[in-house]
């Protein structure tokens, strides 16, 4: 009880505290072909020498080429950083930072997924706080000084770091994946070029989909912070992830589910940016750090288990849900049933894509390290509609691993 009343009143000064905050989101800029756009967004915000920041696969793809042939034909002068993992570590952010440095760099573009953003996101903090390490950037407002001009290209619609305050780093030593929480982390421009995600394996179409879904319904259920546009934008990226997911994961070519893909992604991003999410990511973060389970793969297996959880306290805002989603119509049913339909939806939607219900990869000697960081992210700033203890803690992350948070 005094947990949850200590975390309630820090969520209601940070409800209060959030409506006089200078909230924006980037500026989307979409549609097939839309990277050619990036010369003249550079020209305009005085772009003179911009650091590219990608990883390994989409080299090898050739998807950042098709951005960086954009910039060779402006004659636009870049530098190019193509080594950034899965979990970005501190290490890779510090690299990233050196080498804007010592190339005179004065932008940044980002093309990629979660990784990739998050990574170019540390470092032009890094830049503008050179004189704090990314470690002691972890949580709220830590930047607090305007970054570099930043475009963020996603090439996968599942993280919606293109528009978010929020970039997550791993810490090498510790395995401790955190985050780092600035208004000034979200980027000025968001290119949400289908063309760029038009061969996604249909693995990661589906899990990373399943990223976005997971940050529409928490920010849907958060108990502060919702704004009429919070809540639109998590019901309308709802429902376009349950009409256009499936479509963008049988067919990789289908230019208009990858389209409105990027944009759900967008606008669930967009929407927990300013809500926030919930334990549902503290544990998966966890995961991220310890075992570098991919994080949308980590949320689609926890979401289902973690609003079966929450029981009836969200049941309301869940059967809202799954009308926006079409799993079920506005007069059929109880709110309880409904909310129970768009859980087992959520459960069918995982299985069509073959995405697992637990991980039994989690150690019995991890799981207090496990508790201990999904608690101290969680609490006491996440407005979660129910707040965990240690000990909930605990049984849910038993029921991750066990497979037991079937309905």
């Amino acid at each position: 009880m005094l947990l949850t009343f200590y975390c309630r009143v820090v969520q209601l000064v940070l409800h209060i505290s959030g409506f006089l905050l200078p909230w924006r989101k980037a500026i989307r800029v979409e549609g097939a072909g839309c990277v050619k756009e990036i010369p003249q967004l550079l020209k305009e915000n005085k772009g003179l020498k911009p650091l590219v920041v990608t990883d390994p696969g989409l080299v090898k793809a050739g998807i950042a080429a098709k951005v960086t042939a954009v910039l060779d034909k402006a004659g636009i002068s870049y530098k190019l950083y193509s080594e950034v993992e899965a979990n970005p570590s501190v290490i890779t952010v510090n690299k990233i930072f050196s080498l804007y440095r010592s190339e005179s760099c004065d932008s940044f573009i980002a093309i990629g997924g979660g990784s990739a953003m998050d990574a170019a996101k540390a470092a032009a903090a890094r830049s503008v706080r050179p004189r704090k390490s990314v470690n002691r950037m972890g949580g709220l407002f830590t930047v607090l000084r305007k970054l570099p001009f930043f475009i963020a290209v996603p090439t996968t619609a599942g993280t919606g770091s293109e528009t978010t305050i929020a970039a997550l780093i791993t810490d090498t030593e510790t395995r401790h994946k955190y985050a780092i929480m600035d208004l000034n982390l979200v980027p000025r421009f968001a290119i949400l070029d289908p063309e760029l995600t038009a061969g996604l394996p249909p693995a990661i179409t589906a899990t990373t989909g399943m990223d976005a879904l997971t940050h529409a319904v928490e920010s849907y259920i958060c108990l502060f912070n919702r704004t009429a546009e919070s809540r639109s934008f998590s019901l309308e990226a709802t429902r376009a992830i349950f009409q256009y997911l499936p479509r963008a994961y049988k067919n990789g070519a289908d230019l208009e589910a990858r389209q409105q893909m990027l944009i759900a992604s967008y606008k669930a991003g967009a929407a927990f940016t300013r809500t926030s999410v919930g334990n549902v990511h503290s544990i998966a973060h966890t995961l991220g750090g310890l075992y570098n389970t991919p994080h949308g793969l980590a949320n689609a297996v926890i979401l289902p288990i973690v609003l079966t959880d929450y029981g009836k306290k969200i049941w309301k805002r869940l059967a809202q849900l799954a009308e926006a989603a079409g799993v079920v119509g506005s007069s059929e049913r109880t709110d309880e049933d409904k909310a129970k339909a768009f859980i087992s939806a959520i459960y069918d939607m995982n299985a069509k894509m073959g995405i697992q219900r637990f991980f039994d990869f989690i150690k019995d000697e991890n799981i207090n390290q496990i508790v201990t960081w999904a608690s101290k992210e969680s609490n006491p700033i996440y407005p979660v509609p129910v707040v965990y203890n240690k000990t909930r803690f605990r049984k849910i992350i038993e029921k991750i691993r066990d497979g037991g948070g079937k309905l």
